[in-house]
C-alpha cells in the first residue's frame, strides 16, 4: 500500500511548505531534490524504520517511527510522487544477552546465539520472543494509526527477498571486507566475515571465520561448533549478515529512500553508505538524531529497561503528547522520564488551540499539524493538566465525580458529554498523582515573613466575590507578596507552593484559586497558619 493522501496538494499550501523552516519539511525537501527528474523505478519512495527484538519496545523505538512518518507526510505536500512506510523487524539476529526487564531469564540463557524468531517467548504469550516484542510493537503502532508495512527479517531472509543483494555482496565480497576492516579491532579482522552461518546442528547464529566461498556457486563454506567444515548458499535464510553489512544489504534489496538513526549510529551510516555504493546503489536520505536519557541522564537500553515504556507514558499522558515529544528538538539528547508528562502535555494542547488562529504559514511551524498530519482537532479545555494535577493535590480528589464538582462551578455547564477530552485528561491527572505526585509531596511550615504575607491575602481573598476570575485573583496574590520583602515574587509563589501543596511548583495560583474556590483557599491556608499540614 502506498501513501497518496496529500498528493496534489494544493498550489500555495505547496509553496509555503517549500520554504518553511519545520525539521520534516527540510528533511522532505532532500527527498524532491533526489528525485527531482521523476519518481524511482519502483513508482514510490519507501521510508523504512528498523527495530531490534532482542528487548521489549521503548519510546526510542515508536519516536523513530513517529518522526519517519512526519516526515512522509511533509514530502507528499512536496511532491506527487507516492510514499510507503516499512518498519523492519531485525528479528533474525542471535540473542546476545538476557535483557533483566523480562522473566524467565535463566531459562532464556540457554538460548543464547539463537535467531529471536527460535527463543521461546518468556512471557508464554507467543511463539517466540521475536514473535512477542514484535506484536507489542505492532499494537502501539496501529493505536497511533501509522500507515505502514511491517516486514519480519526472518520472512525476508527465508522467502528469498534478500537473495540477489546477498550474492551480489559474495561477488563484491573483497570490496565489501575493505570498507569494514578499517573500522575494527586487529582481533575482530582476523576472523571477520559479513556472513554469519546458521548452524546445520543446533540452528544457531555462528560467529565464525570463511574457510571458502565461491561466487559462481552462490556458496560459502565454514566449520561447525565441533569444527567440522560444513557449506551453504547464501540464499534462502542459511546465512545472515553482520549487522552493519546487514543494514546495506537490507537498503539495497528493498531500495530503501529515507531512514533516520539515532547519533550513536553516525559510523555505522557511513558504512552501510558506503557499502550500498560498492552494490551499485545510492544510499537513503536521512538523519542522525539525538538519543533519550533516563532520569539519571544515561542513555535508554532495551536490554536494561531503564527508560519509560510507551504503555508508562499512555497510562499518564495522552498520545498526542508523547508525539509531541518526539517532535520537539529532535537532534538535542532530552531526559525521557515521567517528570516530563506534565508540561508535554499542556505543550500539545497549546500548540492544537493555536492552530486554529494561525496563518497557513504558522499552522505548518506548529507542531500539531505533524502530529495530526494537518487535521488538528479543535478542544475544549476549560482547564490545564497541570491545574487538574494541582486541584487533585489541593482537594484529594480520588475520582473524577469529584474533580467535575469543581469544574463545573468553575465553568458552568461543563461536563463529561460536553467535554469529553477534559474529562479524559482527569483520568490521567488522577492516575498521575497518586503514582508520582502523592508519593513526593512534603509541605513545610511558612516562615514568619511567609506567614505574614498569607494572613494578608486571607484578607483580600475575604473581599473578592465568589465568582471573581483567574485574573483578579492573581493580582491580589502579588499585592500581597509585595507587602513583604521577598527576594522576588518568585519566592512567594514558592513558598505558596510548598507550604499549601507541598510540592516547589504550581500552575498560576490565581487560576488554582479560581478553580479551587475562594472559601476552600481559605481553608487550606487557616490550616497552615494554624501549624497545621493539609489533611
Amino acid at each position: 500500500m502506498t501513501n497518496n493522501e496529500h498528493a496534489h496538494a494544493p498550489s500555495d499550501l505547496r509553496a509555503l511548505a517549500e520554504a518553511s523552516n519545520a525539521w520534516p519539511f527540510q528533511e522532505a525537501r532532500a527527498l524532491v531534490k533526489r528525485y527531482k527528474d521523476g519518481p524511482p523505478e519502483k513508482g514510490y519512495v519507501l521510508f523504512e524504520t528498523g527495530y531490534g527484538p532482542s528487548g521489549l519496545p521503548h519510546l526510542g523505538t515508536f519516536g523513530e517511527v513517529v518522526r519517519t512518518t512526519m516526515v512522509q507526510h511533509a514530502f507528499s505536500l512536496l511532491s506527487d510522487i507516492p510514499t510507503k512506510l516499512i518498519c523492519f523487524s531485525d528479528d533474525m539476529d542471535g540473542l546476545r544477552k538476557v535483557p533483566t526487564n523480562i522473566p524467565n531469564q535463566d531459562a532464556m540463557s540457554a538460548y543464547l546465539g539463537m535467531p529471536l524468531t527460535s527463543v521461546p517467548d518468556p512471557f508464554g504469550t507467543h511463539k517466540s520472543f521475536a514473535d512477542h516484542n514484535n506484536a507489542r510493537l505492532r499494537a502501539f503502532l496501529d493505536q497511533f494509526g501509522f500507515d505502514y508495512e511491517f516486514r519480519s527479517s526472518t520472512k525476508c531472509y527465508h522467502e528469498g527477498l534478500f537473495d540477489e543483494t546477498l550474492l551480489k555482496i559474495l561477488r563484491h565480497y573483497d570490496r565489501v571486507i575493505d570498507v569494514v576492516l578499517p573500522t575494527l579491532g586487529e582481533e575482530r579482522r582476523k576472523t571477520y566475515c559479513p556472513f554469519l552461518p546458521v548452524s546445520p546442528k543446533t540452528g544457531a547464529i555462528l560467529q565464525v571465520p570463511l574457510v571458502a566461498k565461491d561466487p559462481d556457486a552462490g556458496t560459502v563454506t565454514f566449520h561447525d561448533e565441533n569444527g567440522e567444515p560444513f557449506t551453504v548458499p547464501v540464499t534462502g535464510g542459511h546465512v545472515k549478515c553482520q549487522w552493519k553489512v546487514d543494514w546495506a544489504m537490507r537498503w539495497d534489496a528493498l531500495d530503501v529512500d529515507y531512514e533516520m538513526a539515532g547519533k550513536d549510529l553516525i559510523d555505522s551510516v557511513k558504512l552501510s553508505s558506503a557499502i550500498r555504493r560498492i552494490l551499485g546503489s545510492r544510499p537513503p536520505e536521512g538523519f542522525n538524531y539525538e538519543l533519550f536519557l533516563d532520569e539519571k541522564g544515561e542513555k535508554i537500553s532495551k536490554s536494561r529497561g531503564n527508560g519509560l515504556t510507551i504503555e508508562e507514558w499512555l497510562a499518564y499522558a495522552s498520545p498526542e503528547s508523547l508525539s509531541l515529544y518526539m517532535y520537539q528538538a529532535p537532534r538535542k539528547a532530552k531526559r525521557l522520564y515521567f517528570d516530563v508528562i506534565p508540561k508535554t502535555m499542556d505543550e500539545y494542547y497549546t500548540f492544537a488551540a493555536n492552530y486554529h488562529t494561525e496563518e497557513l504559514d504558522a499552522q505548518l511551524r506548529n507542531p500539531a499539524y505533524h502530529i495530526h498530519v494537518g487535521q488538528v482537532p479543535q478542544h475544549d479545555l476549560p482547564v490545564s493538566f497541570s491545574l487538574l494535577l494541582n486541584l487533585v493535590s489541593a482537594s484529594h480528589a480520588r475520582d473524577k465525580a469529584a474533580l467535575w464538582g469543581f469544574v463545573s462551578r468553575y465553568a458552568p455547564g461543563a461536563g463529561s458529554k460536553t467535554h469529553p477530552e477534559l474529562d479524559r485528561l482527569m483520568d490521567y491527572a488522577l492516575r498521575y498523582y497518586a503514582d508520582f505526585v502523592a508519593p513526593t509531596k512534603k509541605f513545610r511550615a511558612p516562615s514568619d515573613m511567609e506567614a505574614a504575607a498569607m494572613r494578608d491575602l486571607l484578607v483580600r481573598l475575604d473581599g473578592l466575590a465568589d465568582d471573581a476570575d483567574a485574573e483578579t485573583i492573581q493580582k491580589e496574590v502579588y499585592e500581597s507578596g509585595k507587602t513583604q520583602e521577598f527576594g522576588s515574587l518568585r519566592d512567594w509563589f514558592q513558598a505558596l507552593y510548598e507550604t499549601l501543596l507541598g510540592q516547589s511548583q504550581g500552575p498560576r495560583f490565581g487560576g488554582f484559586v479560581a478553580l479551587y474556590g475562594i472559601e476552600n483557599t481559605k481553608s487550606l491556608i487557616e490550616t497552615v497558619l494554624a501549624g497545621k499540614a493539609p489533611a
